[in-house]
This record gives C-alpha cells, structure tokens and sequence, in this order.
C-alpha cells in the first residue's frame, strides 16, 4: 500500500514523502495514529491544505519533547521486585511498568516512546533509550533491585548478585535425607571419614 507520511516516521520517511508499506502495517499502526494518509489523489490535495497545520504541529511537539528530554536525560528511576539469589526476577519490568514510574514522577509519555525491545528481566542497572518524538531521542538509568539497600549498591558498583560456595541441592537433599532417615550411619560414616583421615603431619613423623 502506497502511503502519505503526515509526519517523520524513523526507517521510513519525511513528512509529505510518498512510501509503499505492507498492508498489515499501513491499517494497524500508521493509519489509525494519524501518521499517514493513503496515497489517493484526494489525498494528496488534502496534505497540501494540511502542510502548513502539520509542519506546526510537528515543531509544537518537537519542542515539548525536547523540553521533557532535557529532564528526563540520564535521571534514574528504581524498581523494587523480588529475585532469586542469582538475580533473575519473579517475573520482569516492561514498558508498561516504566510508563507508569516516569508519568508519576511528573514526566509525560506513553508506552510507545519507550524503546525496549525486551522486559528487564534481571536485578542491576539497565539503560532504558527513549524515542519522545521522531527527532528527539534520550536515555533513562532504571535500577532494579529487591529493597532500596541493594539499589544503593548497585549504584556504587556492587555485584549483589554474587553467591558463596554451596553444595548443589542434590548433596544437600542426600546428606539431609541420610540424616532424616539414618542417624546413626550418618554419624557413623562421618567418624570413619574422621578415622581415616592421616595427621596433618604424618608423612615427617619418622624423620629425625
């Protein structure tokens, strides 16, 4: 389908430029936002009234999205969420989660200026880019962490994710199964293992 853009579209075009597209993306997104118009040729009589109100328009909301990009560059926003001790969350942080934090915190935006390919799905600190409008793009620092004293590790560099020296959950279920159900061969097999082990100094005791 061969398309009108009502203004700058990112890999796509100019305001004004004529640009064939897939069918399925011309009727779901570029159509129905008001990007774009079909390339009829009443169409493009009614772009030539409008260039003047779009150019305009367009200017008015590349200046607000410059305005709130100023702000909002490099600010840090925290999540709390739950994690597994090797950091990995219950679950993830989306865009829709960080539409809601930035619009709290007094920034106006919408799920589709954040450039997310995919949901944090890990504790740390994540650079989330920001699309506010076709020409103004920024960046936002998003910590995750479990309660508000890892985020401040985290941001001091830490590795809160770092565990120590366990033995893997089959040794543990076998030893704690051992000790359920047999006492005594447990205590027993550990006395001999005692038994069996030489003196620290074995090998020198018949030297002179």
């Amino acid at each position: 389908m061969e398309v009108i853009l009502l203004e700058r579209v990112a890999r796509l075009g100019q305001m004004g430029d004529v640009v064939r597209v897939k069918d399925g993306f011309a009727r779901n997104f570029l159509l129905p936002r008001g990007k774009a118009l079909r390339a009829t040729d009443e169409n493009r009589t009614r772009f030539e009234t409008m260039k003047t109100d779009l150019q305009a328009r367009s200017l008015a909301m590349k200046n607000d999205a410059a305005g709130v990009a100023d702000k909002l560059n490099g600010k840090s926003f925290t999540v709390l969420r739950q994690a597994s001790e090797a950091g990995q969350l219950f679950g993830s942080v989306s865009p829709r989660d960080l539409v809601r934090l930035i619009t709290e915190a007094g920034f106006p935006i919408n799920r589709n200026q954040i450039a997310l390919n995919t949901p944090i799905k890990t504790i740390g600190q994540h650079a989330v880019p920001l699309a506010l409008h076709p020409e103004i793009e920024t960046a936002i620092t998003v910590i995750v962490a479990r309660n508000n004293d890892e985020a401040e590790r985290i941001v001091r560099g830490e590795d809160v994710t770092q565990r120590r020296e366990e033995p893997t959950e089959a040794e543990a279920a076998a030893a704690a199964a051992e000790a359920f159900f047999e006492p005594e061969a447990a205590e027993s097999r550990r006395a001999r293992e005692s038994e069996e082990q030489p003196p620290a100094n074995s090998a020198d005791a018949g030297q002179t």
